[in-house]
């Protein structure tokens, strides 16, 4: 072999191992700057449909879950509660839930599709503040009648074991109910509406 052999023999292993080194090195930048253009797994969160076992809440209680950045309220309604609904419809602004603030499927006198259980926004429609749950029926300081529901102490507004906004308060809304269904009796799916609704 001739010295004119062997060294174009060396010349083209350079360039292959070049070439090989150089496409690994496009290879490893490349991979993590396409993937900086995907979706984090956290906004894909914010915006993904939230499933909730209610199975372990008792009646009477309130679990908060995280959707799209916002508290969202279930409340698993007694039957003592659900009679206050009834009784307080002379005290709210849209007892019939005429506003657009559910799917249609919650526009009824409960705001629910099963009556037992509530799901809402727990964000106060006045000015975004997070109302407190005062389930108890017991003579509060904003409320010497007060039924149980939701009482936002920012300015005042109250809401009903519905969600419904009471008369003459700050908050122009019900309390929001988010789109949901049930996937079966105890686990429910917030942020896709239930089919046919």
């Amino acid at each position: 072999m001739s010295e004119q052999d062997t060294d174009q023999g060396k010349r083209q292993f350079l360039v292959a191992a070049t070439t090989v080194a150089g496409g690994v090195a496009a290879g490893a930048v490349a991979v993590p700057f396409a993937a900086s253009m995907l979706p984090s797994e956290r906004s894909k969160a914010a915006g993904a449909p939230v499933e909730v076992d209610v199975s372990m809440l008792a009646p009477g209680e309130r679990v908060t879950v995280e959707w799209r950045g916002k508290p969202v309220w279930i409340v698993r309604r007694t039957k003592e509660m659900l009679e206050t609904i009834k009784a307080n419809e002379g005290n709210v602004a849209d007892p019939l839930s005429k506003k657009p603030m559910q799917p249609a499927y919650a526009a009824n006198e409960t705001r629910a599709i099963k009556d037992e259980y509530l799901v809402v926004v727990g964000i106060c429609t006045h000015l975004g503040c997070s109302p407190v749950g005062k389930f108890a029926k017991q003579a509060e300081a904003f409320d010497p009648n007060w039924q149980g529901g939701f009482y936002c102490p920012c300015h005042g507004s109250l809401f009903d074991l519905a969600g419904r906004v009471y008369k003459n308060r700050p908050a122009p809304d019900n309390l929001v109910v988010p789109p949901h269904k049930y996937l079966s009796d105890t686990r429910i799916l917030i942020g896709e509406d239930t089919k046919g609704a």
